[in-house]
């Protein structure tokens, strides 16, 4: 991982210093400064069949976060925080932005994971992310570069490219010892639109908080390799070692494949998802250093060390003129293999939501309910009362 870390931290000094080359422009400076933040107090309950019930009441999200852009945008930078996570730091990213190019470099969400991976964690059409999202995904965070085009108007391609260190946020450890591990991540995503762009403002978030007055569809499919992923889901590094015959360390490949649909017409939206995660690179690894044959990696055993199988969510919503929502959601998880040691196991979950939209997305109350079930396990009921205020 030395070469690639290398080109993202000189690539990053590079984006700093394009400030300094881009004055020699004639065109007057415009620059622009936003600050900008949301709390998310919650009340939450689960309980599985037979056991008394949890209750939890906590600041779910607290996030403050400042961005900016100079000469035009063509230059743009992000900061984002939650201080009610242990490690606050979430995006720290500068961007050049062209007409139909934006590059850029540092931590940021990454797009080659499923639709609703993309969105804001303040633009759920429910309380909190799927199914899916969670089995698959950590917060979706990554060290990298990327790239985004745009391109059309009436029908609109947006192709993106992502290489990142494949380790997640803070990827490169808590200090010098705390290394980065394995070999690079390098995805993508491809998203089109064959009616046309949302609204400004109704793109980027599930629900169809706009109300669309001519149907609006989003196709996409994204996907990545993780050449050497030491975490489950491929987004952190050394939760796992596994070894090759000669005693040294060596990581399997982590692959993500999904596939998804947004459609928004007059306050009405779809939102469909498909994830199948899956590992290569298997032959010859050990669980142990400890050599010979005894430790060899099983038929079906690296689904005890990273999340493997398949995950569908489907939901659809209603915004109703006065700003109330009502919403539906089922999710599916389907293993690999079925082993009681899986990290994947099979999962069937049914949701229903209400909210109350104040200021459009800004402030909202919402409140969700649901049940899920494991087989052969007792099933979990959850409910969760949520109230969000930005600014």
């Amino acid at each position: 991982m030395k070469t690639i870390s290398q080109i993202l931290k000189t690539s990053l000094l590079a984006w700093l210093a394009l400030p300094a080359f881009a004055q020699e422009n004639s065109t007057p400076e415009k620059k622009q400064f936003s600050f900008n933040g949301f709390l998310q107090p919650s009340w939450k309950m689960e309980k599985t069949e037979g056991q008394k019930a949890a209750n939890s009441l906590r600041s779910k999200r607290s996030y403050l976060w400042f961005s900016g852009s100079l000469f035009q945008e063509r230059i743009s930078f992000m900061v984002r925080t939650d201080f009610s996570a242990s490690t606050p730091l979430l995006d720290a990213y500068a961007a050049w932005n062209g007409k139909h190019l934006s590059v850029s470099a540092g931590q940021r969400r990454t797009f080659t994971n499923n639709r609703e991976m993309t969105f804001d964690e303040d633009k759920f059409a429910f309380t909190e992310r799927s199914l899916v999202s969670n089995a698959f995904c950590g917060n979706g965070r990554e060290f990298g570069l990327f790239a985004e085009g745009r391109f059309g108007e009436k029908a609109l391609f947006v192709p993106m490219l992502a290489i990142t260190s494949g380790d997640g946020p803070n990827s490169f450890g808590i200090n010098s010892t705390d290394v980065d591990l394995g070999g690079a991540k390098i995805g993508g995503r491809l998203d089109f639109y064959p009616l046309g762009d949302f609204s400004e403002g109704n793109r980027e978030l599930s629900p169809d908080i706009k109300g669309e007055q001519k149907p609006k569809l989003l196709l996409g499919v994204a996907g990545s390799w993780n050449q050497g992923a030491s975490n489950e889901k491929g987004e952190g590094h050394g939760t796992f070692s596994l070894f090759d015959s000669t005693k040294k360390v060596r990581y399997p490949d982590y692959r993500k494949l999904s596939a998804d649909l947004l459609l928004k017409y007059k306050g009405f939206s779809i939102l469909g998802e498909f994830t199948l995660a899956t590992a290569s690179a298997l032959s010859g690894l050990r669980t142990d250093s400890l050599g010979g044959n005894t430790r060899i990696l099983q038929p079906g055993q690296i689904s005890s060390f990273l999340v493997l199988g398949s995950g569908l969510n489907l939901q659809a919503g209603y915004v109703f003129a006065n700003g109330i929502s009502l919403d539906a959601r089922y999710q599916k998880l389907s293993p690999e293999f079925s082993r009681t040691d899986s990290k994947l196991k099979t999962t069937k979950d049914l949701a229903v939501h209400i909210g109350k939209y104040f200021r459009t997305n800004r402030m909202k109350l919402q409140a969700m309910a649901g049940k899920r079930q494991i087989p052969g396990m007792p099933a979990m009921l959850y409910s969760e009362l949520m109230f969000q205020a930005g600014f």
